[in-house]
């Protein structure tokens, strides 16, 4: 999967990234490569927040799948 950033340079230094399909996910860091090591991260933890557990029967059943 690709997902599109915004990377900003923040104004007392360092930069700071959006990701716009992302609404709310941003992160921010000194260097570029920490704000890289963050938004991975801040990606990772948006898109495994769990939402209301999907109702099951006997014929369902749960995977994760890596993306």
């Amino acid at each position: 999967m690709k997902i599109k950033i915004v990377v900003h340079q923040a104004e007392e230094g360092g930069f700071w990234a959006e990701v716009p399909s992302l609404p709310g996910c941003a992160t921010q860091g000194e260097t570029f490569e920490e704000l890289l090591e963050n938004i991975y991260e801040a990606v990772e933890l948006y898109l495994s927040v769990d939402v209301t557990p999907p109702e099951l029967d006997k014929h369902s059943r749960v995977m994760e799948i890596a993306i």
